[in-house]
């Protein structure tokens, strides 16, 4: 996505309607949640077989479930910005991981796979870095990892700001039986960014396996 509106381009009015949008979809959440034991449910359970089979740093967990565990417990997920509330809004809605990160910050080709380890990390919100783990699955870039275990925790250095205006957005299934979810959870992200950010999409496809490689710039 390029040409967004910054955090400081949306209008008071949007943020409040991004707010009580954010305040909804922690109620639809919900929908999604059969069991009080957050491990129990099919769209956390899914991601913690994922988990299972890579090497991955002790309690790291799916960004989905990071989100809905707030939710069980009764502490929503709060505005942080425009950007980052609009793709938790899909995230709480759909109960996919979503994600975004600066692309004017990437370093190379953006890319995931098994790592070796020893990646560069620094944490969102950390001080010290937190290099990946040998046989961890993690984007990164040529200069080092941009999100560990897969979709856990972002780094510092690519993360989405106030000041972003070129975004890479993805939502992440592991679930085949809920391929029709993942397109829908697409179009609403896409009508969620169109309508408070605007911009415009240079690239957008479903990726897999047999279909690995996205030019997100020509």
């Amino acid at each position: 996505m390029r040409d967004m509106k910054s955090a400081h381009e949306v209008s008071q009015e949007d943020r409040a309607r991004i707010a009580t949008l954010l305040s909804q979809a922690n109620t639809q959440a919900t929908r999604h949640l059969d069991s009080p034991a957050l491990s129990e449910n099919a769209p956390i359970k899914v991601w913690r077989d994922a988990y299972k089979k890579f090497k991955t740093k002790r309690g790291a967990r799916c960004s989905v479930e990071n989100l809905f565990r707030r939710v069980l417990k009764d502490k929503p997920v709060e505005p942080i910005t425009p950007s980052v509330d609009l793709y938790n809004i899909v995230s709480l809605r759909h109960a996919f991981p979503v994600g975004g990160e600066d692309v004017n910050a990437f370093v190379g080709d953006l890319r995931l796979g098994v790592t070796e380890g020893g990646d560069a990390f620094l944490p969102l919100g950390e001080d010290a870095e937190d290099p990946t783990l040998a046989g961890e699955v993690c984007y990164r870039d040529d200069a080092g990892a941009v999100c560990r275990c897969l979709n856990w925790r972002d780094g510092q250095r690519t993360a989405l700001t106030d000041d972003s205006h070129d975004a890479f957005l993805v939502i992440e299934n592991v679930d085949p039986a809920r391929s029709q979810d993942l397109e829908a959870a697409l179009a609403d992200l896409g009508s969620l960014i169109g309508e408070f950010l605007g911009g415009t999409v240079t690239a957008q496809d479903i990726l897999t396996a047999e279909k690995p490689r996205l030019t997100l710039v020509e």
